[in-house]
Order: structure tokens, then C-alpha cells, then sequence
């Protein structure tokens, strides 16, 4: 029996799905885990794309489940890592933004009102 490049695709696929849930329950670190699943979500999409190319003919519409399955993957990922960076940071997500300054550094205040004023046309 020869396989075709359909069944070395489907095999592949399959493969890559079952070691991404494999090391997606045996993995510890989060950032791990989400990389364990994202290649499980990509075995997933070769699955998709697999069933779409061997329909009669083509089917379109699995065609774009695996585009927005991709679009959605990317997104839930850069998600899953700000959740995981506010997990482990160690106020647990009270990092102060990038335009807040803590209150006890050494900061210069800026222009004070006067030098303001003059600027805009007003008086002493």
C-alpha cells in the first residue's frame, strides 16, 4: 500500500496534535503551555486545510475556517502572554504604566504656570 501526500499530511497532522497535548499536561511553565497550543492548533488547521483540499470540489468555506482559525490563534496567543506576564510579575499586575512615574523618584515638574502663560499670550 503506498500512502499519497494526503495520508503523509493527515499522519503529520495527527502527530503534531497528539505531542502538543501531550507536553501541553506534562508541561509546568505557562509559556510552555501556550506554545504546546499553538502547535496543536496548528496539527488542527493542517486537519482543516487537509479535508478542504480533498472535498469536490474545494471546499471554500474550510478554507476559511483555517484562515480565521490562524487569525484567532495569534490573537488568543498574544493574550495568553500579557495574562502570563501579569501572572507572574510580582505585584500581580500592578506594574505602573509607562507615563506614570513612581512617587518617589527625583523628576523636574515641567515648564511652571508662568512660563506657560507667557507662551500662550497671556499675562505675568
Amino acid at each position: 500500500m503506498k500512502m499519497t501526500r494526503g495520508d503523509v499530511f493527515g499522519l503529520l497532522a495527527a502527530g503534531l496534535v497528539v505531542l502538543a497535548v501531550v507536553r501541553l499536561l506534562t508541561a509546568g511553565d505557562l509559556v510552555r503551555r501556550v506554545i504546546a497550543l499553538n502547535i496543536a492548533s496548528g496539527g488542527v488547521l493542517m486537519v482543516l486545510v487537509l479535508v478542504a483540499a480533498h472535498s469536490e470540489p474545494p471546499d471554500s468555506v474550510l478554507h476559511a475556517l483555517a484562515l480565521t482559525g490562524i487569525v484567532i490563534t495569534v490573537s488568543v496567543t498574544g493574550l495568553a502572554l500579557v495574562l502570563i506576564r501579569r501572572i507572574e510579575s510580582p505585584e500581580h499586575g500592578e506594574q505602573p504604566h509607562d507615563d506614570e512615574v513612581p512617587p518617589d523618584a527625583d523628576h523636574d515638574d515641567g515648564p511652571h504656570d508662568e512660563h506657560i502663560q507667557g507662551a500662550h499670550g497671556g499675562g505675568p
